[in-house]
């Protein structure tokens, strides 16, 4: 079952958060094969080359990610990690997710010396590069001043704590796996605040006829968390929508109960849906698909092209 005697070759970016993430998936697999040597191999992507431009201008989703499906796909690399809300909705023809790794915390959380978001003056500057949170903030707060910002985990904390802005918007995950619980001066509630599809998710993605490694990969897949990020992927799919797009998803599953929440608004932010739906588990992503056509139709918008 072991490729390349007994080496998987890992394919990874370079930033420490990116790093830190694919450390947890090779102790993940080192616990359940211990004579496997990981390789982990560290593949530059357009998104991290050009920390300044905006996601909007360079591309969006799919940048932190083409490259390593390149890399997964011409056979240098055996597998590559990502965070799943950095992957398009559709993936590359001849590749699969293997495995969805148990979830992290999925908010948004608001960092800042200054206060709460709600505590914020106004005017006070917000600094993020997504426009689903764009949107998010304008809605509660249309009198703070929005920033693109950019860059890895650490500039961007740095920047909302120590200037020049007043405060910045990121995923609870990258905060939370780097150790950095104490940066964080509040999670935002998921009912108001609906993460991207797929936040707090871990993906390790490889060829879909590379049955040896995939049966590898098989005991680190968490079965309810890769049911809840699929009805995430299945609403930016039936949208047809980039992580440019203001899209946001969430799905909570137990055994008993699946809660879908859904976010659309227009692009120029003017209009904005907030829906949930409880339902069986097993219903979860047909309820996220007909929640999209809803508000696709509610906001008077055609189904953006597929990326």
């Amino acid at each position: 079952m072991f490729p390349n005697n007994g080496t998987l070759r890992i394919g990874t970016r370079g930033s420490a958060l990116a790093l830190r993430q694919t450390e947890r998936v090779v102790e993940l697999l080192n616990q359940h094969y211990p004579d496997l040597t990981c390789d982990v191999q560290v593949v530059s992507t357009a998104g991290d080359r050009d920390k300044e431009t905006s996601l909007q201008i360079i591309g969006g989703q799919g940048i932190f990610a083409k490259e390593l499906q390149l890399a997964l796909t011409s056979g240098e690399i055996d597998v590559a990690v990502h965070s799943v809300k950095d992957l398009t909705s559709e993936l590359p023809p001849g590749l699969h997710l293997g495995a969805i790794l148990e979830r992290e915390d999925p908010r948004d959380v608001l960092v800042s010396n200054v206060g709460t978001l709600d505590e914020l003056p106004a005017g006070s500057t917000v600094g993020t590069s997504s426009r689903r949170r764009v949107a998010l903030v304008k809605r509660r707060r249309p009198d703070l001043e929005i920033t693109d910002l950019r860059g890895n985990i650490d500039t961007r904390i740095r920047k909302a704590t120590e200037g020049p802005l007043d405060a910045a918007i990121i995923a609870a995950a990258g905060v939370h796996r780097m150790g950095w619980h104490d940066r964080i001066r509040q999670h935002l509630e998921i009912g108001q605040f609906v993460p991207a599809p797929g936040q707090g998710a871990l993906g390790v993605e490889v060829r879909e006829d590379n049955h040896d490694v995939r049966e590898l990969l098989a005991p680190l897949h968490e079965v309810d968390t890769a049911a809840a990020v699929e009805s995430e992927r299945a609403f930016l799919r039936a949208v047809g929508g980039g992580c440019t797009s203001p899209i946001g998803a969430h799905a909570r599953i137990t055994a008993d109960e699946a809660v879908f929440t859904g976010m659309l608004a227009t692009e120029d932010l003017q209009q904005m849906c907030i829906e949930s739906v409880t339902c069986a588990p097993a219903n979860v992503q047909i309820e996220a698909s007909r929640m999209a056509e809803r508000m696709l139709d509610e906001l008077d918008l055609e189904v953006r092209p597929r990326v």
